[in-house]
């Protein structure tokens, strides 16, 4: 336990670190940091080959924290795309003129889904509901309404 205890400090410890310097990087006044600094250095006739190699790993280490930044803003993503599709199935499998096969279509291929698309939209011809939108009650006669799916 304090194993893994030690490794999640250390990654996180790690994680803030990166996005640190992430951000300090990202400035226009950190980039024209660097080039003046290159200049200078050039200018100076100090040897470039070790500044082309210190510039080559920090452009490396600033890349893999960059990388490991877009993983945590993925990871988040994901979690907040998991919670509203269970949200959305769950509006689906309670809403009474909802069409129960559109709940968890989110884990279908991108084909079946325009499939799924296009059987829908074709059977809604005949098989729409005109529904009152502020009483929720079935309509005869036009007014603010909601279209339904009957399914």
């Amino acid at each position: 336990m304090t194993k893994r205890r030690s490794v999640q400090t250390i990654s996180a410890v790690g994680h803030a670190v990166s996005s640190w310097v992430a951000n300090a990087a990202a400035q226009p006044l950190c980039q024209a940091g660097v080039i003046t600094f290159c200049i200078l250095w050039w200018a100076s006739g100090l040897p470039t080959d070790v500044l082309t190699a210190t510039l080559s790993i920090l452009a490396i280490t600033l890349t893999q924290m960059v990388l490991n930044r877009q993983k945590l803003r993925e990871k988040d993503d994901r979690r907040r795309d998991v919670a509203m599709h269970a949200k959305l199935d769950e509006l689906l499998r309670a809403e009474k003129y909802a069409r129960k096969e559109l709940a968890g279509i989110e884990e279908l291929e991108t084909e079946e889904i325009a499939a799924l698309k296009l059987r829908l939209a074709a059977s809604s011809d005949g098989d729409t509901l005109l529904v009152d939108a502020s009483e929720g009650r079935p309509l005869s006669a036009p007014g603010p309404v909601k279209m339904y799916g009957n399914g």
